[in-house]
């Protein structure tokens, strides 16, 4: 096998622990699986084979209910692929999300209650019956039996709608920014420029990068950093943030396009290494270069071209933007996944418009979006310069992923992918002047290492903790190779599953 085919198997395989493949299909290509009950704005991996699904208020077109309403969120089972409804009793339309240190998840803010075809209507009340998202706290307990459900905490002290969540050291999550009501993009009149924490630490503590970085400042990406601080990006703005003693340290604009909501490139922390050092470089890929005055829906903006541009920064290290090799055509709305062999695949998107849908003339059907990409492709950070985008030998998707819609890796080494309702509420395929409607479909894109032999290492623990005790990890002789030649091509990756929506995948690792 070539070194790199057997990195990425050896990679795959401790990744699993237990995962075997099965009548699996050919490398490279997509299929569908599934049915995902609800549309996939948000997920995330609650076990090893759970999928957490998470949509806004609105109807379902698969006649799913539960409690009176229809079902917004279920867990599906990827070994049957069928899923189980779950209840949110609040509109958790554009909510964010994350992990908490000890392995419950938190969905936080959304939106105002929603009557049929998106309208804001009074809480409680027909046909949704859903309440008021903004200042909500759902946390989900992770089980073993079919028991687990969102639990609604305390409201936050304020509303939020697309916040960031990134946990902390301490195994905390810090809540950052969003608006009131919502909009294409934020306002001074509705902007919420601060932090919070959850567990609560007291009331929210203000965050400049929040004020100076209007309209385009919703979602901003945050990353953890080795050094204990957070990076953040807002529109074109960027600052080294120590939450800790609350110093922001700005940083020179993003340069070539908006990476953040609406531009929504596709976004990841590279793998933290002993060859790196552990150092954390973050990649964005594509977005849109709309200036500051293009931030209105007065013009056609689903026809102005995403942009191909990728950069990276490596905050602990310098404060300089490089420029990564370009996407071979523009993407926004692109899904960023790590693989367990250090690569990454983006896939989904569209090649004009951005993220946003709407009863604008221009609007296609209602997205602000246009022409789906179907072609995905391999970002490999250890080629040189030029060499590091590849689709050779990939297949495509057969399934349009505009607006909401979301990926993630599984334990597998397959990718996960769901959702898509650039809508205001359901549309079933095939209504006039929707080409984009309600995607329920679920695919799973099988990399290139996903039929080959994998080893099948002892040893591995069932827990892992930070600062735990030490480990071995042991392959048999034929694993090995004769002598350990093998050995050299080894390596173990540990992946943190991450919180999934809007692009954005909250993950850490191969590591």
């Amino acid at each position: 096998m070539p070194r790199s085919s057997r990195r990425a198997a050896a990679a795959a395989s401790l990744l699993a622990t237990a995962a075997r493949v099965v009548a699996a299909p050919a490398d490279n290509t997509f299929e569908i699986v599934g049915n995902s009950g609800v549309s996939a704005q948000q997920m995330f991996l609650s076990a090893p084979n759970k999928v957490v699904i998470i949509d806004k208020t609105e109807g379902n077109g698969n006649n799913l209910n539960i409690n009176g309403h229809p079902a917004w969120t279920v867990e599906y089972n990827t070994d049957t692929n069928t899923v189980r409804a779950l209840d949110i009793t609040t509109n958790s339309f554009c909510a964010g999300g994350n992990v908490l240190g000890d392995g419950r998840w938190l969905n936080v803010g959304g939106n105002q209650p929603i009557g049929a075809g998106g309208i804001n209507w009074p809480t409680l009340s027909a046909p949704y019956h859903d309440g008021d998202g903004g200042p909500a706290v759902r946390v989900w307990t992770p089980c073993t039996d079919n028991s687990c459900d969102w639990a609604e905490a305390a409201n936050m002290t304020t509303r939020r709608w697309y916040p960031t969540l990134e946990t902390l050291p301490d195994g905390s999550a810090i809540i950052i920014g969003g608006c009131d009501f919502g909009g294409y993009v934020n306002d001074a009149g509705q902007n919420n420029p601060t932090f919070e924490y959850w567990p609560s630490k007291g009331a929210p503590i203000g965050l400049n990068l929040l004020l100076t970085t209007l309209p385009a400042n919703l979602f901003p990406h945050t990353f953890l950093l080795p050094s204990g601080n957070l990076f953040l990006n807002a529109n074109l703005g960027n600052e080294v943030f120590d939450f800790v003693n609350n110093i922001e340290h700005p940083l020179a604009n993003t340069p070539h396009s908006v990476r953040t909501y609406p531009g929504s490139a596709a976004t990841a922390m590279m793998p933290l290494t002993p060859a790196n050092n552990w150092t954390a470089t973050i990649v964005f890929c594509g977005g849109t270069n709309l200036q500051p005055d293009q931030w209105v829906t007065t013009w056609n903006i689903a026809a102005y071209p995403a942009d191909t541009s990728c950069i990276s920064i490596t905050p602990d290290v310098s404060t300089a933007w490089q420029t990564e090799d370009p996407l071979p055509e523009g993407r926004s709305m692109g899904n960023f996944i790590l693989l367990p062999d250090g690569r990454g695949v983006i896939l989904n998107g569209q090649l004009r418009g951005t993220a946003g849908y709407g009863n604008t003339s221009w609007a296609i059907g209602q997205s602000f979006g246009d022409g789906p990409i179907y072609a995905p492709l391999y970002y490999d950070r250890s080629k040189p310069q030029g060499q590091r985008m590849t689709r050779t030998g990939m297949g495509n998707s057969t399934v349009p992923r505009m607006y909401h819609s979301s990926a993630l890796l599984l334990p597998d080494g397959s990718i996960f992918s769901s959702g898509s309702n650039p809508n205001a509420d359901f549309i079933s395929a095939g209504t006039p002047n929707y080409p984009y409607p309600t995607e329920y479909r679920v695919e799973r894109f099988y990399p290139d290492y996903y039929t080959k032999t994998r080893p099948q290492p002892t040893g591995l623990p069932t827990k892992l903790s930070y600062g735990g005790a030490y480990f071995d990890v042991k392959l048999s002789a034929t694993d090995a190779g004769a002598n350990g030649a093998n050995l050299a091509n080894t390596i173990v990756s540990i992946v943190r599953p991450g919180f999934s929506t809007h692009v954005r995948w909250r993950s850490r690792g191969p590591g």
